[in-house]
């Protein structure tokens, strides 16, 4: 008789991927994964320092947020071969959250960011743990465009100072390009600087289509080399300076006066924008792999991640839609591709951390900005525009709520808007009126078909959204308006109710009144094509007494058939 693992066994693997993709593994897929490691940690470096420096903390932290969170992710993450670490979209809500925490304190920026992290994973596990791996589906594109456009450009505006030298305070973008072209106008650039990263930054956009080859690292060695040979930092240009020496260690991170309302704030923020892009590139390399990933399992994963990082001196993390590509292009199968590029920047911090001394700060701004400009989102939009120009605009206020308020304020307008629009949706449905047409089968909306008729007696009626708080006032309303309408005496009125999917305590008790103020006018109210799991929930609501099984009918035609043969009666 065949063994089988016991069900706790099978339990512990469902949140364990990765065990159960190692159990699979396959010798042929040893090369392409070492090899894909070695190409990826060619970008893990550059990025991991300069997302790091753009949130707010030093660039050691960011290598540490590369090396524990890849790790976790090989053994939780659900994706064969998604890459996480420092994210560029995260930089500006952590540097928001840093920069007011901080008070100019290395240990407590990164204390906070560490916080931040471990807020992030908490919040990630949890909703993955509920099931609730669809949440960040309530964000519709337009919205996700105009918050990840206000970040491009919130990232994109912090970095320019660098690229000159010039330090200037933190006060939103608009501020910030004011104070950027004043100090340049009065002489304070450094031109040498700027060279180096706009030269930098030529490199990386140049190479960027070649997955193959590794642009971020090949600008970065060559600013580095024009910094050594040159004596740059002589001339005001700022390197990365010295960097300490070996792996990251358990930390609890704390410090006093830490505002905690901020910094859990701000950890869901960066939750929600690592989930809602991780589910977009989980979802887009699983279908060409043709595999299925849970989104819950992929939240629990993202989580654990980014509790790692928290508890290991790291900052939040989110998946990579830069590294993960050239994962692929190089050929990478699993997540042992990441595990290799971790190990390898592990190497790189015990034996040889004085290679990235002379790393110009410069050149780390021109990688961000790299990666700010793949933000942006502008052809999407045209068509948005094109088709649906109220959503346009939405796109437009959200873009303008991040780059005017900043990014954590910005993004929760922006989710505010999202509950807006998706209540607006449900508050102000499409109705109809239903009558027969001549030459088609079935009941039609006479708006669209003016000249249909209604039949005598009877108002069928369509509300085409679910039933609750919001609408159920308007769905009365607009019911009497039409028996009201009827062009002779109304008998009967039914409702095509197949489009409500739902009903609440509000709407039940509008339709026990509504019901009850018909039949006070000789009218009945029926209902068609009602689901199932509706008609529950009105037994429940203890709507039997008023709607009894002759109320409901299988079809509208049904209903209809019902009616003659009463009237005819």
């Amino acid at each position: 008789m065949a063994s089988h693992p016991p069900a706790s066994l099978d339990g512990a693997l469902r949140w364990l991927p990765g065990i159960a993709i190692l159990k699979g593994y396959q010798a042929a897929w040893l090369p392409r994964d070492l090899a894909a490691g070695l190409v990826l940690t060619s970008m893990l470096v550059p990025v991991g320092i300069a997302y790091a420096e753009a949130s707010g903390v030093a660039g050691v932290y960011g290598l540490y947020a590369t090396i524990v969170p890849l790790l976790a992710y090989a053994l939780f993450g659900p994706s064969r071969i998604l890459v996480l670490g420092p994210d560029s979209a995260l930089a500006a809500p952590i540097l928001a959250v840093v920069l007011g925490a901080s008070a100019g304190d290395p240990a407590r920026a990164i204390a906070t960011a560490s916080l931040m992290a471990i807020v992030a994973g908490v919040f990630c596990i949890t909703l993955g743990l509920l099931r609730l791996g669809f949440i960040t589906e309530l964000l519709s594109k337009p919205i996700r465009y105009g918050y990840t456009n206000g970040i491009a450009l919130t990232v994109l505006v912090s970095q320019l100072p660098k690229l000159f030298a010039i330090k200037i305070d933190d006060a939103g973008p608009l501020a910030e390009l004011w104070q950027l072209a004043q100090s340049i106008v009065a002489g304070k650039a450094n031109w040498y600087s700027f060279a180096v990263g706009a030269g930098s930054l030529v490199v990386i956009l140049l190479l960027k289509r070649f997955l193959r080859i590794p642009g971020l690292l090949i600008a970065v060695v060559l600013a580095t080399l024009a910094v050594i040979v040159f004596d740059l930092d002589a001339f005001g240009v700022k390197v990365l300076g010295d960097i300490p020496q070996g792996l990251p260690v358990f930390v609890v991170p704390w410090f006093e006066g830490a505002d905690l309302v901020k910094i859990v704030l701000g950890g869901c923020t960066v939750a929600l924008i690592a989930f809602a892009d991780t589910s977009v590139l989980s979802r887009t390399f699983a279908a060409r792999a043709r595999v299925h990933v849970d989104p819950n399992q992929e939240m629990v994963g993202l989580g654990v991640a980014n509790l790692a990082a928290g508890f290991f001196q790291g900052i939040p993390v989110s998946s990579s839609a830069s590294r993960t590509p050239v994962a692929e292009a190089a050929g990478a199968r699993t997540q042992l591709t990441g595990v290799v590029g971790a190990v390898a920047v592990a190497v790189l911090l015990m034996f040889a951390p004085k290679l990235l001394r002379d790393l110009p700060h410069s050149a780390l701004a021109a990688v961000v900005i790299a990666a700010a400009l793949g933000l942006f989102e502008f052809k999407d939009l045209k068509r948005i525009f094109r088709i649906q120009q109220w959503e346009f605009w939405l796109s437009m206020l959200c873009f303008v709520a991040v780059a005017a308020f900043g990014a954590i304020p910005g993004i929760c307008i922006a989710v505010a808007l999202a509950i807006i629009e998706f209540l607006w949706d449900g508050w102000r449905p499409h109705y109809a009126v239903l009558g027969r047409v001549p030459g088609l089968r079935g009941y039609h909306d006479l708006q669209r078909y003016p000249h249909g008729e209604q039949i005598a007696g009877l108002v069928l009626f369509r509300w085409d959204a679910p039933l609750f708080f919001a609408n159920a006032e308007l769905f009365q309303q607009r019911l009497l308006e039409a028996v009201a309408a009827a062009p002779t005496p109304v008998r009967r009125v039914v409702v095509a109710a197949e489009p409500v999917t739902s009903v609440d305590v509000t709407s039940a008790d509008m339709l026990r009144e509504l019901a009850q103020a018909l039949a006070e006018d000789g009218i009945a109210l029926h209902f068609a094509e009602m689901k199932d799991p509706v008609r529950d929930k009105l037994r429940r609501f203890e709507l039997t007494d008023v709607f009894g099984d002759d109320r409901f009918h299988p079809t509208v035609g049904s209903a209809v058939d019902d009616y003659l043969a009463a009237r005819d009666r």
